[in-house]
């Protein structure tokens, strides 16, 4: 089968265009995610469907492997060449253009948040290429180191409210994870995107479909967290509960977790429920928007109230 159309791979002026090419591709083709895994695994190529979703909702290049085989699957490999190519043109461009960025842009950016180098890089100033390793580096190492004093955080409190803590904490998974909006069955808190912001942030989607990403409890001491995902195409990223703007209120992974929001994790239900809510000192309780069950709806911060739309179970991933 072979693909042709009007919109090709080097008519892409940036990323976002190169992967609505890749999407019109896909539609052309008429090939569901499982068709397309199925159709690579024929010819010994790997695309699974989980991050072919993801490069396909996003606004990342696709690995140059995972772009070939999919191209391939489409039916499109004659131009196999084509699609690296301009794949390849547009990863050394992104570079010079978000370098002129963060120059233009330096003197009015905040602290804790530069200027984004993508959709998932937040509160990392660009570096040449050695110092921006390192500095990734960096960011994971302290996201694994507990730390008691981020500004705004609490203790577990005195009395009842210390033993509640300490018997939430020990039933909190210490590896992988998954945090499931207690209204929404099946579906678990991973990224996505918001009608109102620009970025990924973090939505309900179905548990099936968050891997191969990753989310893990980052413990800060008494029953406060960082939460962190994890993804071989995006690497690390802590969520961070945004303030002002279009996107406030909304949960946004940076990569500078050390620069990210402290979550307290409380029980909402008997013992042994693994039923939690998720508070931010001073700010309010992170909820599904609108109480929605349906698939995409943003996980945000609104004023605490006992409702089941403020509560989280969180239980180890399988």
């Amino acid at each position: 089968m072979e693909i042709r159309g009007d919109t090709g791979p080097q008519q892409a002026r940036d990323t976002a265009e190169f992967v609505a090419a890749m999407r019109e591709l896909k539609d052309r083709a008429g090939l569901t995610y499982r068709q397309l895994e199925e159709r690579a695994a024929e010819h010994g190529e790997v695309v699974p469907r989980s991050t072919l979703a993801d490069v396909l909702r996003g606004r990342t290049l696709p690995r140059p492997e995972l772009l070939a085989a999919f191209v391939r699957a489409c039916g499109d490999g004659e131009r196999a060449a084509q699609w690296l190519a301009a794949r390849d043109a547009l990863a050394r461009g992104e570079v010079a253009e978000d370098v002129a960025e963060e120059v233009a842009e330096e003197s009015g950016a905040g602290p804790g948040r530069v200027v984004r180098l993508g959709p998932r890089v937040r509160g990392v100033p660009v570096l040449p290429t050695a110092a921006v390793l390192v500095a990734l580096l960096a960011a994971a190492v302290w996201a694994l180191i507990p730390s008691g004093d981020d500004s705004g955080t609490k203790g577990d409190g005195d009395g009842g409210g210390g033993v509640a803590a300490a018997g939430a904490r020990s039933q909190l998974p210490t590896g992988r994870a998954q945090i499931r909006p207690a209204l929404a069955n099946g579906l678990c808190l991973t990224d996505g995107y918001s009608s109102r912001y620009e970025s990924l942030v973090a939505v309900q989607r179905p548990c099936d479909e968050v891997a191969p990403q990753e989310t893990t409890l980052v413990p800060l001491g008494g029953n406060t967290f960082r939460i962190r995902w994890y993804h071989p195409d995006h690497g690390p990223g802590c969520l961070k509960a945004l303030a002002g703007g279009p996107g406030s209120g909304l949960l946004e992974p940076w990569d500078d977790c050390g620069k990210t929001t402290p979550f307290r994790i409380e029980p909402a239900g008997p013992d042994g429920s693994r039923r939690y809510s998720l508070r931010v000192d001073g700010r309010g309780c992170v909820a599904i928007r609108d109480a929605e069950t349906s698939e995409g709806a943003e996980a945000e911060l609104e004023p605490c109230r006992p409702k089941d739309s403020q509560v989280f179970v969180i239980r180890s991933a399988p």
